[in-house]
This record gives structure tokens, sequence and C-alpha cells, in this order.
């Protein structure tokens, strides 16, 4: 698994509160990630949805503050809330888990890793919204 980009916000809300929306990822749920499409199974802390023809699994590990959603060959993206002196870092991670044909994640990730940056600020904002907070993306 390899690391392809990282995004880091800040929320001017606690931890506990930030994790509190952005981990009910269910359909219909709070969260700006909330799962769109058909629940497949469901499991303790995990569930499968079917969107466009397509499967996501997502866990949500609630000790972590985080939420990962993996596709079905080479994407894993992993949002997670971490303390920060102004209030929480909102952390997004997108990872290639596929083994090998490195060509082939590539050329697919292209589009995904450059639309990140722009869904990453718009899930930060309906965040801030949501907990009627200030939030803001960090540029590293």
């Amino acid at each position: 698994m390899s690391e392809l980009l990282v995004l880091r916000g800040v929320i001017e809300a606690t931890p506990d509160e930030v994790a509190g929306v952005l981990l009910d990822v269910l359909p219909g749920g709070r969260s700006p990630l909330a799962a769109e499409g058909t629940i497949e199974r469901s499991g303790h802390g995990e569930f499968v949805v079917i969107r466009d023809g397509s499967r996501l699994t997502v866990t949500v590990d609630q000790a972590a503050r985080s939420v990962a959603e993996q596709g079905e060959w080479w994407y894993r993206g992993v949002t997670a809330v971490e303390p920060d002196p102004r209030g929480s870092r909102v952390v997004r991670r997108i990872f290639n888990i596929a083994p090998g044909h490195q060509w082939a994640v590539r050329m697919v990730s292209r589009g995904p890793l450059h639309a990140a940056p722009t869904a990453f600020a718009t899930q930060l904002e309906q965040l801030s919204r949501e907990l009627g907070a200030a939030a803001w993306v960090e540029l590293d």
C-alpha cells in the first residue's frame, strides 16, 4: 500500500464533536462522507455500499475517530479526526492498495486525485456548517 495524497484541515470544535458528525456515514447520515447507494451488507462498524455498479467498503473506527472507504481494486481513502490546539485536525489520506499494475493505477487515479482537494474543502465546509464552527484547509 502506498500513500498517494494527504490533505489536512482544521475545525474549531472538539475532536469528539467533529467525529460525532464525520463518523455518521450510513446513508442519510450527517457526515459529508455519508454513503450514497444501496447497502449490500452491514456488520459491526463496516458496510458495503453499491453505487453505479461499484462496491465500496466503508469501515468506521470509533476509537480511532476514522472512516475508511475502500474500492474494489486500487483505492483506499481514510479520513481521521485528531486533536489540535485550535480544535480538531481532519486528515484525509488516499492510498493505492493495488498489488502491482502501477501504470494502470497512475492512469486511473489521475481524476480522483485531481478532484480530491476540492472535495475535501467541500467536506470541511459541510462539517463547519453542521457544527457551527470555523474550518479551513491547511496548505502545505
